[in-house]
């Protein structure tokens, strides 16, 4: 967590916040309160009214920190000037952009800017002493559209560090009320922050109100896309942050299913992981992804990748401990072919997005980022025609369990019935014949094209031709 220094001017505005609290308490009038969670009691902090033109956006907030690594040249002014006129202008152009896209606009802060010219400022933004932005960034930048002279603003004590403000936001982002929440990865990065605290998974997950489970997840899921951004860097690109801010769902079904893999077959996991990844990477929809299952590279992506891009499977040596005079054993054939093949697809999208590269190399990154695609595109489309059909083998089998079900429920029901005197004898009798005939037409399909008759076929066609008799 970075410290930053006072803004300018920052004794000046404090003399002004101070005196225009103090004309507040001793107004004699109603006072306007905003009350924030502080060390888990509420902390009831006056609220007045400050000229925008004094004021600060917070360069620690969580709501644009994934996002900034959109420019890391204005990024590193940012860390090293966060107060100057660029880097506040950088900090405001990212309060207006799309979390996923921040060379768009985003509709929501037209919408948030038409609400506060209809209606008004209706909840403070807050501060600390030195006039720095707590809450309210966004509201703040959308005044300033809007030619706002002023904004309502809570003030917190003077005695507060940059821990305790980032501990502030947080409460008062993941209160149940509030009306805009972080984007996904800047979710993801507030929670590793308050890892990073010592603060305990139990404790942040209570915070966070999602269960430990959740939290786990969440700290995995950063972590390969971490990894991801790592293994993407060549030549100086390499994927960012908000390169994955769009693909929540996918990530988390990612994990669900590589835990439930990794029980049984840890190789597999890492195979499932690696090839989901590229995928994601390379754009594919949500229901896409899903087709990528165990055996996905074998059975179908291996046969259409170009030939340029098949990687010699080699079992890596056996990697030694250093002290213990032990080895374990390196990753298998399997999985080395799948992180070379993610490495491949990270580096061509970290090129084609590079502004430094140069068109050649765009060129090249953009014919292999395609050359990929297309092989996927054609392995996905027999996985899930194959999906399809075993579904459709599965699906009769599945509906006769489900009437099964609804039969031992009517076992139930008709005892209590018949203990209450309260069974309905003749509607009771036509479910019945309804149920025969039901029985006689499934075992009339049953019967057809059946060579070899299993047991249960055998009785369910002995039954209906004793229903007949």
């Amino acid at each position: 967590m970075q410290e930053f220094p006072p803004p300018p001017r920052a004794a000046e505005f404090s003399e002004l916040i101070t005196k225009r609290v103090n004309e507040v308490k001793n107004s004699g009038g109603t006072r306007e309160t905003v009350t924030v969670d502080w060390n888990g009691q509420p902390l009831p902090v006056e609220v007045i009214d400050l000229p925008l033109s004094g004021l600060y956006y917070n360069p620690a907030t969580h709501r644009i920190r994934a996002q900034r690594t959109h420019d890391a040249e204005k990024d590193e002014v940012l860390k090293g000037a966060p107060w100057s006129e660029e880097g506040q202008e950088f900090l405001e152009s990212l309060l207006k952009a799309e979390p996923a896209d921040p060379t768009r606009r985003d509709p929501a802060f037209d919408k948030l800017k038409k609400s506060l010219d209809d209606y008004g400022q209706n909840d403070p933004g807050l501060i600390t002493h030195h006039g720095v932005l707590v809450n309210g960034n966004t509201r703040a930048a959308a005044l300033k559209e809007l030619g706002a002279a002023s904004m309502r603003v809570g003030v917190l004590p003077e005695s507060f560090t940059w821990a305790d403000i980032n501990a502030v936001e947080l409460s008062l982002q993941l209160r149940k009320d509030h009306r805009r929440d972080y984007s996904y990865i800047n979710r993801l990065l507030a929670i590793e922050e308050q890892a990073s605290l010592g603060r305990t998974p139990d404790v942040i997950a209570k915070a966070f109100r999602i269960q430990v489970k959740t939290y786990e997840q969440e700290r995995w899921i950063l972590r390969v896309v971490r990894d991801q951004i790592e293994r993407s860097e060549n030549g100086g690109a390499a994927l960012r942050l908000i390169d994955f801010e769009d693909h929540q769902e996918k990530l988390k079904e990612l994990h669900r299913d590589y835990i439930k893999l990794a029980a049984a077959d840890p190789d597999g996991a890492e195979i499932l992981k690696e090839i989901r990844m590229a995928a994601i990477t390379l754009g594919f929809s949500k229901t896409d992804v899903r087709h990528i299952e165990e055996g996905f590279q074998e059975k179908y992506l291996s046969a259409v990748l170009p030939p340029g891009l098949i990687t010699e499977a080699v079992q890596e040596e056996n990697i030694a401990v250093p002290g213990l005079g032990l080895s374990v054993p390196g990753v298998s054939s399997g999985v080395s072919a799948a992180r070379e093949l993610n490495r491949h697809i990270l580096q061509a999208k970290a090129r084609v997005a590079a502004p430094g590269a140069s068109q050649s190399q765009k060129s090249g990154a953009q014919s292999l980022q395609d050359d990929l695609r297309e092989a996927f595109d054609k392995a996905l489309d027999q996985a899930g025609r194959h999906a399809r059909l075993r579904k459709r083998k599965q699906m009769a089998p599945e509906r006769l369990m489900d009437a099964c079900a609804a039969i031992e429920l009517c076992v139930g029901e008709l005892v209590k019935a018949r203990a209450s005197h309260s069974l309905d004898e003749e509607a009771f009798d036509d479910a019945v014949l309804k149920l025969r005939e039901s029985i006689r037409q499934l075992a009339h399909q049953a019967g057809r094209n059946s060579q070899e008759l299993g047991e249960g076929v055998g009785w369910l066609l002995a039954a209906a031709s004793a229903g007949r008799e």
